[in-house]
Order: structure tokens, then sequence, then C-alpha cells
């Protein structure tokens, strides 16, 4: 697992300064973990998070390496509101079997079982990277970057955008790709022979129409412009294969 740190934020108005900042509604806070999502005002990826109660206090669970940038950025956006935000040493426990006390449902699928807030990180063994490909669920610095839409990347299966919340930064961008378009591109789960480094780029004849990323057990994820994604595709030495699901 890649690192993580927590952020705490504190202050009366911590609630409302993340409700007009992230994807998701922030009262679905105190039934569970919020998988949500930050975004430029041209509803691009900035960074992906869970976010935690913890009393009257919001705990953000974020990459490692997304941290600082995120910190800053959020600081940035607090202006006058009565938020504190402070990095913390709290770590992350997670697993696929019985959960213990405190911890919470992966919000984003089922069968990524749980997570754990507190003084230790570990981790219980499971085949995460499996369990990453099969569900098609993306992750910051390999198939989610700065140039990712979250509705090309699959957040609304991933319960990571609210439509009916109102604005937040990207709104406007977001409900448009859901109500006015068809997606022309996402990420999709894809059959592969071979290997092929992250990041490589998938062929059809001699068009690019895609990248393949994370790949294990014959599968792979793999972003695809869904119109010229057919035939025979290889990406490197690789094969590729996708049938797209039924209309």
């Amino acid at each position: 697992m890649r690192a993580r740190k927590i952020l705490r934020l504190t202050g009366p108005d911590t609630r409302d300064f993340l409700q007009g900042l992230i994807t998701n509604d922030i009262t679905k806070i105190d039934q569970g973990l919020v998988y949500a999502a930050l975004l430029t005002p041209q509803g691009k990826y900035i960074a992906d998070f869970f976010l935690a109660a913890d009393g009257d206090d919001v705990l953000l669970d974020a990459d490692g390496e997304q941290a600082d940038a995120l910190l800053k950025r959020l600081t940035m956006y607090r202006l006058r509101a009565k938020v504190e935000i402070t990095e913390t040493d709290l770590q992350i426990k997670r697993g696929t079997g019985p959960a213990p006390a405190g911890a919470l449902t992966d919000p984003r699928h089922a069968d990524l079982g749980w997570r754990l807030i507190g003084p230790e990180a570990g981790e219980d063994g499971s085949d995460w990277e499996a369990l990453h490909v099969a569900h098609c669920i993306p992750r910051s610095g390999i198939e989610l970057g700065p140039d990712s839409y979250i509705l090309e990347a699959g957040f609304e299966t991933l319960n990571g955008v609210d439509f009916r919340k109102g604005c937040y930064v990207g709104q406007e961008v977001t409900a448009r790709m859901k109500h006015k378009t068809e997606l022309r591109k996402g990420l999709r789960q894809v059959e592969i022979t071979g290997q092929a480094p992250v990041g490589s780029d998938i062929l059809a004849g001699d068009k690019v129409v895609g990248t393949v990323f994370s790949q294990t057990g014959g599968r792979a994820i793999a972003y695809l412009r869904f119109d010229r994604a057919k035939g025979e595709m290889s990406a490197g030495e690789a094969q590729i294969n996708w049938m797209p699901a039924p209309s």
C-alpha cells in the first residue's frame, strides 16, 4: 500500500467548508466513510480521499504523495472560514476479513473490505492489485492523474460523487458530463495477454485508442476511446481484448 497521511479538520465551519469543495455530500459522514475528490474549476482531478467523522472533527485519509499539496490547497480555500487543518500521526489499517472494532466499510465496493484509522498501519494480506483490477477501481498516481475526469474514472459507480448536493469546485463540468453528453472515453477492464509497462499506449492498427494501467492475472485496467477500441489491440508486446457491455 502506498503511504497514507491523515489530516484533521477542526472548527465550527468544517463541514460547510468541505461541502463547498468536494464531489460528495459531507452529511453522509455520519453513516460511515465518505469517498470524494477535489477538482479544479475545469472539473479535472486533483486528489481523491476518504473522510471520517471523529466527534466534531473530520479526518481526511489521503494518498501520502498528495497530502502536502492537498493541505496547501485546502488552506488556500479556507479564507475566513473557521477551520483549522493539520497533519496527524494517525495511520491506516485495511483488510477484507473480519473487521476490527472501529473499522469502517470501504464505500467504493463491498469487496474492498474495511479501513481503520488509528495509531498503526497494516494490512491483512489481501490481494489488493487483483481487487482493484477486478472492479476497475482507479488509484492516484496510476489511473488517476491531472488530466482525469472523475466520471470517466467511474466515480459514480464508486460512490464518490453526489449529483444532488449542490455546488462544489468543478461541479458544473461534472454535471454537464453526466446529463448532457454520453461518455466517449473511460476506464474499463480488459483482457491482456502478456504484460506492458503501466502507461503504455494501446494501439488498434496504427491508431492510439487508449492507455493500459494496472495488470494482474490476465486482466488490466485501461483507459479507452470507446469508438476506436475495437478488434485486435496491442500495448507493447501484450495483446489487448475488450468486449464492450451490451447497451
